[in-house]
C-alpha cells in the first residue's frame, strides 16, 4: 500500500502541517484506517476512496473527525501530483456533505462550509482559569471553542493546560487576536488534546469559525491568516455567503510502502 506524507499550507518542506495520504479502490474497516492513523501518528491521516464518487475520510491518531482542511488540501495534492485527476476541480464526499478542492496559479483552494460561532460567556470562568485574563469574545460553533484577546503577543506566548482544554465540551480550542504587524488579519493556534494532537500545527478547517467571526469584526471578505505555531502557515482566506474559501500550498515531503499482508488485529 502507497502512501505520501504531506507538509500543508507551506511551499517549504518541514513547515507546515503534515498530513499521510492512502488512497484505497474499495473502502477499509474503520478500525483499519484507525490503526493506520496510529501507525502515521500524525495530527490527521487522510484515506480517499476512489469509486463513482471521490470519498474522504480523517483521522487522528485516536479518532475520525468531521472535517480536516490540511488532510483535504494533502489529499488533492497528491491525486494531482499523481495525475489520477484530470480536471482542476475535485469534490469529496464526506462527513461535513461534498467538498470542492480547486488547483489555480495560487496553490489549492478549500470550498468549506462556514461555520459561524456562538457567543459562550458561560465559559468565562473556564476561559479566565486557562488565559489569566476575560477574552474580549468567547465563541463556540460546535466542534471547536474560540477566544479573542485582544493583544496578539497573548497568543504567541500562550502556554496551553491541556487539563483544562480537555474539559472544554467542543473537540478543541482556538486562541486568537488581531495581527498587529498588519502582515495578517489575524493569528490563531489550535490546540486538540482530546483528539490526541496537543497543539495543531496548522489547522484550516478552524477557519471555518475564525473567518467568520474576523470577516464580521474586520467588515472584510477576503482575509489573510497565520497559525504561530513551531511550524507555522499561512492561509489565503474568503468568505462568500455560507462558505469559505482557503486557499494554500502543499509539498510532498516522502513516499512510503505500507505492507498490509499480516496480522492486523
Amino acid at each position: 500500500m502507497k502512501f505520501w506524507q504531506v507538509d500543508a499550507f507551506t511551499k517549504k518542506m518541514f513547515s507546515g502541517n503534515p498530513a499521510a495520504v492512502f488512497i484505497f479502490d474499495q473502502e477499509p474497516s474503520t478500525d483499519l484506517m484507525l490503526k493506520i492513523a496510529r501507525e502515521m501518528n500524525l495530527s490527521e491521516t487522510a484515506f480517499v476512496i476512489k469509486g463513482v464518487h471521490l470519498k474522504i475520510r480523517w483521522f487522528t491518531p485516536n479518532s475520525e473527525v468531521n472535517l480536516c482542511g490540511h488532510a483535504t488540501l494533502s489529499a488533492a495534492h497528491i491525486l494531482w501530483q499523481e495525475d489520477l485527476i484530470e480536471d482542476n476541480k475535485i469534490i469529496f464526499q464526506s462527513r461535513s456533505g461534498p467538498l470542492t478542492v480547486t488547483k489555480n496559479e495560487h496553490g489549492y483552494t478549500l470550498d468549506f462550509p462556514l461555520q459561524p460561532p456562538r457567543e459562550k460567556s458561560e465559559y468565562a470562568d473556564q476561559m479566565f482559569q486557562l488565559l489569566g485574563s476575560n477574552p474580549e469574545y468567547i465563541g463556540s460553533n460546535g466542534e471547536d471553542c474560540m477566544a479573542v484577546v485582544s493583544d496578539d503577543s497573548i497568543v504567541r506566548l500562550f502556554s496551553p493546560d491541556h487539563q483544562k482544554i480537555s474539559a472544554l465540551n467542543e473537540r478543541g480550542f482556538l486562541l486568537t487576536a488581531q495581527d498587529k504587524s498588519g502582515e495578517f488579519d489575524y493569528i490563531y493556534r489550535g490546540f486538540f488534546p482530546k483528539l490526541n494532537v496537543p497543539e495543531d500545527p496548522v489547522t484550516g478547517s478552524a477557519n471555518t469559525c475564525l473567518a467568520a467571526y474576523w470577516s464580521s469584526k474586520l467588515n472584510k471578505k477576503k482575509l489573510r491568516a497565520r497559525q504561530v505555531s513551531e511550524r507555522g502557515g499561512t492561509l489565503d482566506i474568503e468568505v462568500l455567503h455560507n462558505r469559505v474559501m482557503i486557499t494554500g500550498e502543499a509539498i510532498t515531503v516522502f513516499t512510503g510502502l505500507m505492507v498490509l499482508n499480516g496480522d492486523q488485529s
